[in-house]
């Protein structure tokens, strides 16, 4: 039985990156969203650092992971406003279809190794255009997610879909010394797609102004990975050990913390007394996602899609909650010695690969030494430009799991590592 209307959408929303597709039983959406669930880089997921490295316990949280719990509370934020918000109707509503799609592609350009993994990367190409794992992700989807006879190409999204992805808009090029939160400056093509060739007001400056002017899918996703990560990478802090309650109580007094945030604290402490840290925090999901609703907006873009003419609103309160978990986790677990050790360890990895490499394939172009697999050996060898040849070492290296990862460091670098029947 075919979908029902969704006046919410046009044919602007509709248009495809390049071209038209064939018809197809599934809607565009649709297509989207199993596009990136049957890709090796959303499999490659499965073993890419989300707080501890991939590996260690059967039970924490990895990028795949994480990255199903952002897609489901996506979907359900869209149940939940389709029912509940009166800017909202059946035949007129936020599809759950393109949302899902997009928070299961919003980590997809994540490197291993989680955010030590990231800026290592980024300060390897600080010369070569900087790498950010958003771009990353917009990279894979245009560009590289898939092949044809050998050939390196993208998936063809729509416009709502790949607008949905761009949680950041600002280039590298237009930013001093940037860290994060930017696009690679030959994505910029992609920036002027999304806003179908509207110039774009010179109010919204490169930065934190251009980066914060998101579609309404792109602001349901980021919520739902704020609700997932704060409260989950809470969760699997809980159950490494390195939240006791000792620890959050002396966090508690050493904040001094009242009113509310103490309340939530106390939650905290009861939820570990009890052995219920699970159904509990499930249940402040709820909450989360209970704590949102819609309004209106006017905008360049207001006037041609619906998905800026709405905005999501958050119970303040509610933010200040997730606000308090996140400061509560990077405090007790991201800045734990334990971590930082495991970054500086997997950085050392990412910036030796990628060093060798480069020497390989850049600094002496004419090396008969094949390091990498055979299509990107083959890629690689037929690219002219340095640049060019930077980018694609930064993708074969983001596109690596931990495991992976390690795995290559030991072939190059550990003399008793290694044989001539491995898989490379």
């Amino acid at each position: 039985m075919p979908s029902a209307p969704n006046n919410f959408y046009t044919a602007f929303d509709l248009e495809y990156l390049e071209g038209t597709r064939t018809d197809d039983y599934r809607t565009p959406f649709e297509v989207d969203r199993d596009r990136i669930i049957h890709s090796a880089a959303f499999r490659r997921l499965q073993s890419k650092t989300q707080v501890f490295l991939s590996g260690e316990y059967d039970f924490y949280r990895t990028r795949l992971t994480h990255s199903l719990e952002v897609a489901q509370i996506g979907r359900s934020i869209c149940t939940y406003l389709r029912r509940n918000s009166p800017l909202l109707a059946g035949d007129f509503h936020i599809d759950a279809d393109l949302v899902e799609g997009i928070c299961l592609s919003h980590d997809l350009g994540h490197p291993p190794f989680g955010h030590s993994g990231e800026r290592v990367l980024n300060a390897l190409m600080k010369t070569h255009g900087g790498f950010e794992g958003n771009a990353q992700t917009l990279r894979l989807i245009t560009e590289v997610i898939f092949s044809t006879n050998g050939e390196r190409k993208g998936m063809n999204p729509t416009r709502a879909f790949l607008d949905g992805v761009l949680k950041y808009k600002s280039l590298y090029g237009r930013l001093k010394n940037p860290e994060n939160h930017f696009l690679y400056d030959e994505q910029k093509r992609y920036v002027t797609f999304i806003f179908g060739e509207a110039a774009v007001p010179s109010a919204l400056k490169p930065g934190a102004g251009m980066n914060a002017f998101r579609s309404i899918e792109c602001q349901i996703m980021d919520w739902s990975d704020d609700a997932a990560y704060s409260i989950n990478d809470l969760v699997d802090g809980i159950h490494a050990g390195f939240m006791s309650k000792q620890r959050i109580g002396q966090w508690a007094v050493e904040n001094n913390l009242k009113g509310r945030e103490a309340e939530w604290i106390d939650e905290i402490l009861s939820a570990i007394d009890s052995g219920d840290i699970e159904r509990r925090f499930a249940r402040t999901i709820g909450s989360f996602i209970k704590a949102c609703s819609l309004g209106e907006r006017k905008n360049f873009m207001s006037a041609r899609t619906n998905r800026y003419k709405v905005e999501l609103q958050i119970d303040p309160e509610i933010q200040r909650q997730s606000g308090l978990y996140k400061k509560l986790a990077f405090e007790l677990v991201f800045l734990s010695p334990q971590l930082h050790q495991l970054e500086h360890k997997g950085g050392l990895m990412v910036r030796r690969i990628f060093e060798t490499l480069v020497e390989n394939y850049v600094t002496q172009s004419n090396s008969k030494m094949n390091l990498l697999p055979a299509d990107m050996e083959k890629v690689i060898r037929a690219t002219q430009k340095k640049q060019d040849r930077f980018r694609l070492i930064c993708d074969h290296i983001a596109g690596m799991t931990d495991g992976f990862a390690v795995r290559m460091y030991k072939r190059l670098f550990e003399p008793d590592f290694g044989s001539i029947v491995d898989l490379i």
